[in-house]
């Protein structure tokens, strides 16, 4: 394919003129016809046609303009790119996490990132899963750090991390002094509920389907740091990510105890689309995000007098 013809066609549909694309490209008008002209020729298909002053699409052109669009949408980043490197600006990395890995896990690890690449600027923004997913498709991040299962042919998805939920309480309560909470402990109990739609949500419900126990949930709340200020004021009991809780469990303001038979596997992932062009530091960000070393981890919640 003619690429400069494409973009001759591609030009004249976005700017609705063909003396505009002329002079984007700084060519003469005739040129533009002939070249679209010889496009449609060589694989004789009508992409446009006149409708007044105006080019109208075909069903081949839009079908064609859509590929094009994405092509120089390309081309412009590869572009960006080469000219930030050209320039030798400081290089920045964007990222969007969900709530527990963005706020517990990624902060330690981008620390020791910027020890390694003290030029490279990151930014991390941490929002829903959902919006993190959506960031990504719309080339919004350079990548994203989700706990969400998802399935989507435009992105890259690798598993990153295993999860263990805990039952967490504050020191006073009778759980304090267990090694761990059967099912049948839970009766009764009161459960600070996570947000409607979130994992753990689901795994509670699911939790006490199975077991067939009962437990209240009068409060529901949108977030761990909420969560865990519930459980320290004598609210309830929670279920919550081993990982965000070390620092009260250090402090001895809460206590974690795993569950004899926990259902529950939360996994976290790393998407970026298929498409996004990664440069060199975002690309070491994310091999230090899937090296991450799981020894970090068994250390910290040993420390803390968690059993992985």
């Amino acid at each position: 394919m003619n690429i400069n013809q494409l973009k001759l066609f591609y030009l004249a549909v976005k700017r609705k003129s063909l003396s505009s694309a002329a002079r984007e490209l700084n060519i003469t008008q005739p040129a533009v016809t002939k070249g679209i002209q010889r496009f449609q020729e060589h694989y004789e298909v009508n992409l446009v046609r006149r409708n007044g002053k105006e080019l109208a699409l075909t069903a081949a052109g839009k079908a064609v303009y859509q590929i094009a669009e994405k092509i120089f949408e390309m081309e412009k980043m590869a572009e960006e790119c080469l000219l930030k490197y050209r320039r030798n600006e400081k290089i920045q990395v964007c990222l969007h996490a969900s709530e527990s890995f963005g706020a517990y896990y990624l902060p330690i690890i981008i620390s020791h990132f910027n020890k390694a690449y003290p030029y490279v600027k990151v930014t991390l923004d941490i929002v829903p899963n959902k919006q993190v997913i959506q960031e990504t498709l719309n080339f919004q991040n350079d990548f994203g750090c989700i706990s969400l299962q998802t399935k989507n042919e435009k992105l890259h998805i690798q598993e990153i991390l295993d999860d263990q939920p805990v039952i967490i309480v504050p020191p006073e309560h009778p759980f304090a002094q267990k090694t761990s909470v059967a099912p049948v402990d839970l009766e009764g109990q009161v459960m600070i509920m996570h947000e409607e739609g979130s994992i753990f949500e689901e795994f509670i419900h699911k939790f006490r389907e199975k077991n067939q126990i009962a437990f209240t949930m009068p409060v529901t709340l949108s977030n761990n740091e909420a969560i865990k200020r519930a459980v320290e004021g004598g609210t309830g009991i929670a279920l919550i990510s081993k990982y965000t809780v070390q620092d009260e469990i250090k402090t001895h303001q809460l206590v974690a105890v795993p569950l004899t038979d926990n259902p529950i596997t939360r996994k976290f992932y790393m998407i970026s689309h298929k498409d996004k062009f990664l440069s060199s530091p975002v690309r070491a960000l994310m091999d230090m995000i899937i090296d991450w070393d799981a020894t970090h981890t068994r250390a910290n919640t040993t420390d803390i007098g968690i059993t992985p």
